[in-house]
C-alpha cells in the first residue's frame, strides 16, 4: 500500500509539474523515454546472456572430460526449468538431442541421468509436432540399448525419458505400445535358455510401472492385445504383495487405471461373445473365469492394503499415504467414485477427477520437479493436456509488454511510433521529390 500511495503522490506531483512548467515536462518526458529504452535494452541483454550461457553449455557437451559435460547438462536443466527456452530449443534441438544421445554411450551413470532429463525437457519445450516426433524416433534405439546395461539409477532416468518423449512425440498407438513394451522388458526381459534374469530393484520396478501407466493414460484399452493385458494384470496383482511400499502404490494406481479404461470389461465382453449358444455357465471360456477371479483377488488385496496395520514397511507417513490411496482405489472399484484432487499452481487451482488425469499430473510433477510451476503456468502443451489455462498466462499473453515497454512501443508519443512517423514522412518527401 505504501508503494501505491507513493506512486499516487508521484503522479499528482507530475501532474502539477505539467500544469505549471512545460520545460520540466519536456525534461521529464525525455528522461522517461531514455529510462524505457534502457529497460528494454536490459531485458534484451538478459535474454542474450541466457542464450549465450546455453550455447556455451551446448559447446561444453563436446568436451572429453565427463565432469565438464555433467556440469553443462546440469546448467541446461536449470535453464529449461527456470524459463521456457522455446527459441533455443527450436534452433538447437537436433544438436542438443544428439549430444545427449552420445552421453548414453560414453557417459557415467550420472551423465546418463542428466542427459535423459534434458531430452525429456527438450520434448516438453518443443511441444507436439515434427521436432517432437524426431526426438522420439531418434531416441528409441539408443534408449533401448542403454536400458540393457545401465545402472539401476540410470534405468529410472531412461524410463522416465522414454515416457515423456513418447507422450509428446508419439503420434499413433503403435508408437506408444512399442515404448510400453520396451519398458515392460526392463522387468520381464526375454531371456535365452539357461540365462537367469538379474534381480530388479524395487525403485526400478516402481519407476517402470509409473512410466508405463503414464503412457497407458493415452491409450484406448479396446485396441490393446488381451493376452498382454492378462499378463500385466497378473503381474500387477503380484506386486501388491511385495514388501516395497512404493512398488505396491505404483501397482495399485496402475490397476485403478486399467479398471477405469475398461480393460476388464473388454475381456468380459470378448469372452461372452465367443460363446457357442450353450448354457451361460457352460459357455464361459477359461479366460473369462480367470479374469473374473483375478478381479476378485485384486479387490481383496486392495481392501487389505487400505487397512494395513503396518507390518510391511515402517514409516508412519508412508503407511498413511498407502492406506489413503488404497481406500480411494477400493471406493472406485466398489462404487465407481474417482478421487478429486486440487493442486495450487501460483494463484490458480488445477483440478483432476479421473485416475488418468491424476497419474498424468503426478508423473509430470515428479519429472519437472522445481520447474513444475513455471511450466504449468507457461507451457501450452501442458495447458492442453490438463485443460488448464492460468490467469497469469492469459494476462501475460494479452499484455506481454511491461508498463515501461508499453509506453515505449504502444503510446502515440513512443520512441517507436515517432521513429515510424519520421520514416513515413521521409518516404513521402522522397516520393514527392521524384515526381
Amino acid at each position: 500500500m505504501a508503494e501505491l500511495k507513493k506512486a499516487g503522490n508521484s503522479q499528482r506531483k507530475n501532474a502539477a509539474m505539467l500544469d505549471t512548467d512545460d520545460d520540466n515536462s519536456s525534461v521529464s518526458s525525455s528522461s522517461t523515454i531514455r529510462s524505457d529504452r534502457f529497460s528494454v535494452m536490459e531485458t534484451e541483454e538478459m535474454q542474450l546472456d541466457k542464450d549465450t550461457l546455453l550455447d556455451q553449455a551446448l559447446d561444453a557437451l563436446y568436451e572429453k572430460r565427463s565432469s565438464t559435460r555433467e556440469n553443462a547438462l546440469s546448467s541446461i536443466i536449470a535453464a529449461f526449468n527456470n524459463s521456457l527456452q522455446h527459441q533455443f530449443a527450436e534452433k538447437k534441438f537436433a544438436t542438443l538431442l544428439h549430444q545427449c544421445l552420445n552421453s548414453f554411450k560414453r557417459g557415467s551413470a550420472k551423465e546418463i541421468c542428466l542427459a535423459s532429463h534434458v531430452i525429456g525437457l527438450l520434448a516438453l519445450t518443443v511441444g507436439c509436432g515434427d521436432n517432437a516426433r524426431e526426438i522420439l524416433e531418434e531416441s528409441v534405439l539408443p534408449l533401448t540399448q542403454a536400458l540393457k546395461s545401465a545402472s539401476e539409477t540410470a534405468k529410472i532416468a531412461l524410463l522416465e525419458c522414454l515416457a515423456v518423449i513418447t507422450f509428446v512425440g508419439g503420434s499413433d498407438p503403435e508408437q506408444t505400445e512399442r515404448s510400453m513394451q520396451i519398458m515392460w522388458q526392463v522387468v520381464h526381459p526375454k531371456l535365452k535358455a539357461n540365462v537367469v534374469a538379474a534381480k530388479t530393484s524395487g525403485a526400478t520396478i516402481s519407476a517402470m510401472i509409473s512410466a508405463w501407466s503414464f503412457l497407458l493414460t493415452t491409450m484406448d484399452g479396446w485396441k490393446l492385445n488381451p493376452r498382454d493385458w492378462q499378463e500385466s494384470l497378473t503381474y500387477l496383482s503380484s506386486l501388491l504383495d511385495k514388501e516395497d511400499r512404493a512398488v505396491r502404490i505404483a501397482a495399485g494406481e496402475a490397476l485403478a487405471l486399467i479398471f477405469e479404461i475398461g480393460s476388464l470389461d473388454k475381456f468380459s465382453i470378448e469372452a461372452k461373445s465367443s460363446s457357442d449358444g450353450s448354457s451361460q455357465e457352460e459357455s464361459k471360456p477359461r479366460q473369462y473365469i480367470h479374469i473374473q477371479g483375478l478381479k476378485a483377488k485384486v479387490i481383496n488385496q486392495v481392501r487389505s492394503l487400505s487397512a494395513e496395520a503396518g507390518g510391511k514397511g515402517s514409516a508412519k507417513k508412508d503407511l498413511n499415504n498407502q492406506r489413503n490411496l488404497f481406500r480411494e482405489i477400493l471406493e472406485y472399484f466398489e462404487d465407481g467414485y474417482c478421487p478429486e484432487v486440487s493442486v495450487k499452481i501460483g494463484g490458480d487451482s488445477l483440478q483432476t477427477s479421473t485416475w488418468s488425469q491424476l497419474i498424468q499430473l503426478n508423473f509430470v510433477k515428479h519429472f519437472l520437479g522445481g520447474g513444475f510451476v513455471k511450466h504449468m503456468q507457461e507451457n501450452e502443451l501442458l495447458h492442453d493436456v490438463f485443460g488448464f489455462t492460468p490467469k497469469k498466462y492469459v494476462t501475460d499473453h494479452e499484455h506481454r509488454l511491461s508498463s515501461s515497454e508499453k509506453r515505449m512501443y504502444k503510446s502515440p508519443n513512443s520512441v517507436l511510433n515517432k521513429a515510424r512517423t519520421q520514416h513515413l514522412n521521409k518516404q513521402r518527401m522522397l516520393s514527392e521529390i521524384r515526381k
